[in-house]
């Protein structure tokens, strides 16, 4: 069902059960799966593919050119998952040849009102963002991350499975897997527990992960405290994923407790 003051180029693809409401612009590039649903005065424009079941809300801006100067008109992409829910005034940006083009957001998100994925942003699956977040150019968010109302996250941070970043939070240093993030500029408060637990993980590798986090930051230098502690959780999935997370860019700053920086 399309509303008649929509405007849909005839080159665009429409998937089936696609319901647009009025006053909403989608261009020629633009793909729309199956179950597709744009309430009313949304922008969809450039090489913009978005899964089905997604649900974009009144005056969201999606596929616009990004907001980086070195931008060229070059080809460019962003493709959004399954199942999504883009609330109100949200802005997603695609990729640039400086990031590889793309923008790409996995399925089941919710992105809430006035929050903005820049250009070559990577987010996960089941990712929450709440109101007036704005993500960087080159995030990447892993899955099933949340992020509080009114934080900012700088371009190029990491950000690892299942972390929280409370709200209000300036986030400069990329933040471990399972961690739990606040402060004007990101500190480590501990581990997201409430998180692993909902996830059902065993109790026993909870409390080991516990045990490793204050090994791993027990000093500055977390790449020799890494090294003394290696082999000894080398059964416990989780504290495997952290170390990965940390040694994966060693020239990106982590995110540490507030009384080791």
């Amino acid at each position: 069902m399309i509303h008649k003051s929509s405007e849909i180029n005839k080159d665009s693809k429409i998937g089936k059960n696609v319901k647009i409401g009025p006053f909403c612009y989608v261009g020629p590039e633009v793909e729309l799966d199956d179950d597709v649903q744009l309430i009313s005065n949304v922008h969809i424009e450039g090489n913009t593919k978005i899964g089905k079941g997604t649900k974009i809300f009144p005056f969201s801006s999606i596929g616009t050119q990004p907001q980086d100067l070195k931008f060229n008109n070059e080809k460019n992409s962003l493709v959004i998952g399954e199942n999504n829910l883009i609330r109100e005034y949200v802005t997603i940006n695609p990729g640039t040849a400086g990031g590889g083009s793309v923008t790409t957001i996995g399925n089941n998100c919710l992105f809430m009102i006035s929050s903005h994925i820049a250009h070559d942003c990577k987010i996960g699956n089941s990712v929450i963002i709440a109101n007036n977040v704005p993500l960087g150019g080159h995030v990447t968010i892993e899955d099933s991350v949340v992020i509080g109302g009114n934080s900012a996250v700088q371009q190029f941070t990491r950000i690892g499975r299942l972390a929280m970043i409370g709200g209000m939070t300036g986030v400069l240093k990329d933040v471990i897997p399972f961690g739990l993030s606040i402060g004007n500029r990101n500190y480590l408060q501990g581990l997201n527990l409430i998180g692993l637990r909902r996830k059902k993980y065993d109790n026993q590798k909870i409390m080991g992960l516990d045990k490793a986090y204050k090994k791993i930051f027990e000093s500055k230098n977390l790449h020799e405290n890494l090294s003394k502690i290696n082999g000894e959780y080398k059964d416990n999935e989780l504290v495997r994923e952290v170390i990965k997370f940390i040694e994966k860019d060693k020239k990106r700053p982590i995110c540490s407790p507030e009384n080791k920086e």
